[in-house]
């Protein structure tokens, strides 16, 4: 029986967010680097794509690269590599749907479900803004938010501030629980590249 309170897939839009500097990857674009012959971008659009309606990317280098996936690249309006909220916020003004769906480019094998259940917990509540959480701790770069929230989100960075789980308290988000710790890995170093590789 479907939930009446469901929101629908065509409703969500799905952002990739790969606008990091990679620092701890030496500087490289961490989203194009590949995990077993594959771009680790390519294998978060596979998994995103069934969950969203339609797909943007977040990317602030080798744009010409990154528009070859065919979907609208949007790089961040706030400067100076200020993290993940900046490419929330450019995705936000991008999106033409009720709702965003972000996930990073660097985890592979987030969660299949990860739209359907982020948004059931959403419609449930009436929550604005719903966070994956696994083993207690916040997932916070895999989160579904209304485009309602661009404004708030504007002023706390024109304001200074850049902490993803700061924001997330002060806009009253709700935390969804999943069990799967390792859905949520992500690749930070070339030794994470190598351990996820031969999992």
């Amino acid at each position: 029986m479907s939930n009446p309170l469901a929101i629908p897939t065509a409703d969500i839009t799905g952002l990739l967010l790969a606008g990091g500097m990679g620092r701890r990857m030496g500087g490289a674009d961490k989203g194009l680097i590949a995990l077993d012959g594959v771009p680790m971008a390519s294998m978060v659009l596979e998994r995103l794509r069934p969950q969203v309606g339609a797909l943007l990317i977040n990317a602030n280098r080798h744009l010409d690269r990154w528009q070859a996936y065919g979907l609208p690249v949007v790089s961040d309006e706030i400067g100076g590599f200020s993290g993940p909220l900046a490419g929330i916020h450019a995705g936000l003004l991008a999106s033409t749907t009720p709702w965003l769906l972000t996930v990073p480019c660097d985890s592979p094998y987030f969660p299949l479900d990860l739209a359907r259940r982020l948004a059931a917990a959403a419609a449930v509540s009436g929550a604005r803004l719903a966070v994956a959480r696994c083993d207690g701790r916040l997932q916070p770069v895999f989160a579904l938010l209304r485009r309602e929230l661009l404004p708030a989100l504007e002023a706390y960075l024109q304001g200074g501030g850049r902490r993803m789980e700061t924001w997330l308290a002060e806009v009253g988000s709700i935390a969804v629980d999943f069990d799967d710790m390792a859905a949520f890995a992500n690749i930070n170093t070339p030794e994470e590249l190598e351990q996820l590789g031969r999992r």
